[in-house]
This record gives C-alpha cells, sequence and structure tokens, in this order.
C-alpha cells in the first residue's frame, strides 16, 4: 500500500511550513504499510529548543489555515520532540540530539522515503 494522495498534500504543506522555519534534515517516510493509522512521517530538526517549538508551530499553523485538525500534540512544552498528529500525517520535530538518540530513520528502514518538494506553489 502506498501513501495516499491527500497525506502527500499535507506533506507538502507541513515540508513547506518548516523549511520556512529553517528545519534540518527533513525526511518524509512512507509508513502506509506497516501502519495501518498513517500514512507518512515527516521528521525534522531544529538547532535548539526555541526552534524545535518554532517548526511545529508553523507546521500546526499553515496545516490549520489548511483546514486540517491537529488530532493530537505533544512535546511541546519541552521543545526537544514534538510530535504533531494530522490522521494521515504525523510530524516529529526534533531537536539534533533526540533525533540522533532516537533514530526513527533506523527503526523505520524499510519504509520508502517520500521525495520533498520544497518549493512554494505560485499563485
Amino acid at each position: 500500500m502506498a501513501a495516499s494522495e491527500r497525506a502527500r498534500e499535507l506533506l507538502r504543506v507541513a515540508a513547506l511550513a518548516a523549511d520556512e522555519k529553517q528545519a534540518e534534515d527533513l525526511v518524509a517516510l512512507d509508513v502506509s504499510g506497516p501502519l495501518p493509522l498513517t500514512d507518512i512521517f515527516l521528521l525534522a530538526t531544529g538547532r535548539n529548543e526555541r526552534n524545535v517549538m518554532a517548526i511545529a508551530a508553523e507546521i500546526e499553523d499553515k496545516l490549520n489555515e489548511s483546514g486540517v485538525k491537529t488530532l493530537r500534540r505533544e512535546g511541546r512544552s519541552e521543545g526537544r520532540w514534538i510530535l504533531l498528529d494530522f490522521g494521515d500525517l504525523i510530524v516529529h520535530v526534533f531537536h539534533e540530539e533526540d533525533r540522533m538518540y532516537y533514530s526513527l530513520e533506523r527503526l523505520w528502514k524499510d519504509c520508502p522515503v517520500l521525495p520533498l518538494d520544497l518549493t512554494p506553489a505560485t499563485a
């Protein structure tokens, strides 16, 4: 099974929002095969707690503006690993030390990596 078109649209909005706040090492994983509850994980890294919180806030704001409701949010108070659940898309925004420690890419290494288009849409 492959990630839905809707999940890919959410990914694009989230990735652009993360990029606007200087997120580093953006990686999207298609987890639709092993996980029946979501299609895509977006992983992003912030340089410090403030940057992690800014990235997560921007992603949430942009997706909410697009009519997507945040189903669950965790880790915002610490700013080390913030998880945002949008249903078809789950975003993990890490502090760089936590990203290396938890190494989600290694845990989900059998899942396909999705290409990211960080070119803003022209209107």
